[in-house]
């Protein structure tokens, strides 16, 4: 019984050491960016000062998830955009910040929207033993895409570099966003595009392809535009006319092209003309 107490009063020793560990790092985070925000003995730089408001928020920090609030809510080196800035007052107001909760209080009748711009890195990939090993569907798949892809007028080899970056040529694929198969689809685009058996990896190609060819077609051949669209959505390339800032997407369009190496891919035809 006193060694389970030794080491019970250990663990929370050790578990309040690392809690104000955070708490020392997003403050000084959150100090740093105050700096950016208002140049004050740096540059100005509001993307400076969002990138660290964002790590300390995302730390727990309430006063930094406040600041984005405000510029969010002040357009400060953002668009002012009043959902994400209430999304932002209401974290803030959660985790005690008083001024956060005024401003949620006031503008209560405003919907509330989760920042996409400011989210946790995902953790990486676990390599195993079964991974570094040959994939026998390799083979297989790359005959599927040899056949499919002159179709739909795409190069095979950027579908199979969208391939090995959404699955790994692993059929059984599934994300936990319910991306599914091969290329990765969702249900909704699943449908869109005809599939009618998302497991079945003939079909889960046609439907990947099939979206590779409307992405280049509607945006004009450029290869990174397709690609960023096709990991986070064509809305969100036209909102920012371009790769988003989203790290997680960066690192995508960045993985492919380096398999690619291509930016631009022909403009293919409407289906059913050469």
């Amino acid at each position: 019984m006193a060694l389970f107490r030794y080491l019970l009063l250990g663990g929370l020793v050790a578990g309040n050491a690392a809690a104000q560990d955070f708490i020392q790092q997003a403050a000084g985070l959150r100090a740093q960016a105050a700096l950016y925000e208002h140049g004050r003995g740096v540059r100005q730089d509001y993307a400076a000062a969002y990138q660290l408001y964002c790590k300390a928020a995302l730390l727990g920090d309430s006063m930094a998830a406040y600041n984005l609030g405000w510029m969010y809510f002040n357009g400060r080196g953002l668009p002012r955009q009043a959902g994400l800035a209430v999304g932002w007052f209401k974290r803030a107001a959660k985790a005690g910040d008083a001024y956060a909760a005024r401003m949620v209080a006031h503008y209560g009748t405003v919907q509330a929207a989760e920042d996409p711009a400011c989210q946790p890195e995902p953790p990486p990939p676990v390599v195993t033993a079964t991974l570094k090993r040959k994939n026998p569907h390799r083979g297989a798949v790359a005959d599927w895409v040899e056949r499919i892809a002159p179709v739909y007028s795409i190069d095979p080899e950027l579908v199979m570099a969208v391939i090995q970056a959404e699955s790994g040529f692993n059929p059984s694929a599934l994300s936990p966003k319910n991306a599914q198969g091969l290329m990765q689809l969702i249900p909704a685009t699943a449908e869109r595009f005809g599939v009618k058996d998302i497991w079945d990896p003939e079909q889960n190609i046609r439907g990947g392809t099939a979206y590779l060819h409307w992405l280049l077609r509607h945006f004009s051949g450029k290869v990174e535009w397709a690609l960023a669209a096709y990991n986070a959505g064509e809305r969100t390339v036209e909102q920012y006319q371009g790769v988003p800032p989203y790290k997680e997407t960066q690192s995508y369009v960045k993985r492919i092209l380096a398999s690619y190496q291509k930016t631009i891919h022909p403009i293919p035809p409407p289906l059913g003309k050469s």
